[in-house]
Parts: structure tokens; sequence; C-alpha cells
């Protein structure tokens, strides 16, 4: 069951072709393994969600979908493409097999906002969390429930002071220009806390 608060709009109903799904596939299968996107309350959907843009100066993307029981191992019916986001009509439009995951349009609006980005990956990490003064992680300043506009204007506040921000309460995201420099910033902040991780090259 989808837990999306907009409605999708498909444009197409095919899974999205990119070859660099299988390298998003491999950093779902990381977080997995890392403990970054955990299983709500330990059994439920997998948390967090991973995307990349897909072309240089648009917002387009390709994001994990929507309640997905683990990112373990994902096939490539389990991603979506974002096209277009309307926010004041809270109207996603996608290209895919499921939902987009339910933080589409706050990935959408980073990707608009900082044309730097090229990979957004948000995961939840209880230690990185419970360290926030110590790592010296900007944090958005008030808590804000997943997939609103709420939470979009609290990340907006913070977005150009770093590329990795902590959503008060809940969790973070990890910005790169790659995929690579994303997901090897979020191991580095990780290990911080005392996990040992192996970075990834790409």
């Amino acid at each position: 069951m989808s837990i999306v608060k907009f409605k999708v709009e498909f444009s197409a109903n095919a899974a999205p072709s990119d070859g660099r799904i299988g390298e998003l596939s491999e950093w779902c299968f990381r977080f997995n393994e890392c403990g970054l996107t955990p299983r709500l309350n330990g059994t439920g959907r997998s948390l967090g969600n991973l995307s990349f843009r897909v072309e240089p100066g648009k917002p387009d993307f390709i994001i994990t979908g929507s309640t997905l029981d683990s990112k373990e191992k994902l096939a490539r019916a389990d991603f979506v493409k974002v096209v277009q986001s309307d926010w004041e009509r809270k109207i996603v439009v996608a290209e895919g097999k499921r939902d987009p995951s339910s933080e589409s349009m706050l990935h959408y609006e980073i990707y608009r906002r900082r044309p730097d980005v090229g990979a957004i990956f948000h995961g939840h990490n209880k230690e990185i969390t419970a360290n926030i003064r110590l790592l010296g992680l900007p944090e958005t300043g008030k808590e804000a429930l997943p997939g609103t506009a709420e939470l979009l204007g609290e990340v907006m506040k913070i977005l150009d002071k770093a590329n990795f921000l902590v959503m008060k309460n809940h969790g973070f995201l990890a910005l790169g220009k790659t995929m690579a420099e994303a997901g090897n910033l979020a191991l580095r902040i990780r290990e911080k806390t005392g996990c040992r991780l192996q970075a990834v090259r790409r």
C-alpha cells in the first residue's frame, strides 16, 4: 500500500531504462547493509530513498519506489522516474510500475534549487541523529512530518549550508555530484559514529 501524500500521474507505465540504475541498486544494497535504510519498527517497510539526476540542468530524476520491503536486492521495476512535481496541486508526474518514494517532491525541489547536485541519498540512522552536535552537522530547526511542505520548507532553510543535512528527529540527506560522492559522504559520517566502513570507488 502506498504512503505518498500526493497524486501520482503516470506518463508511462514501463520501468525506467537507464544504465545507471545498476549503480543506484548497488548503493541501495550498501545502505541496507550498513544500517542506513532500516525497516520501520524493525519489521516494516524499508526507510529512506535514493535517487540520481537524469540529465544536467533538469530536475528529472530516478528514485526508489514507495513502500519497498527491503533495499537489499532491487530490480529495475523497483525504481521510478519523476519528470514533474507540483507542490500547489500535490501532483507528481512519473514513469514506472509503482508509486515513487513519498519524498519525491523533496528530491525534485533539491535538484531544482541545487544544480550542482547529481544524487540525493536519504537515510535513517540513530547513531548519526544522536551525535549531530558532536559531528557538527546542520539540522533543520523544527520537526516536520515526512513528505510534507513543512519538511520541504525546513530543508530549504539549510540546503546551502552543506552537502550532509539532518532532518530533525527524522533522518539525513547526503548530496553529491555523483552517486559515489553522495554515498561515500554518508559512509564517512557513519564511520565517525564508530562504525568502520569501506568507501566505494566509481
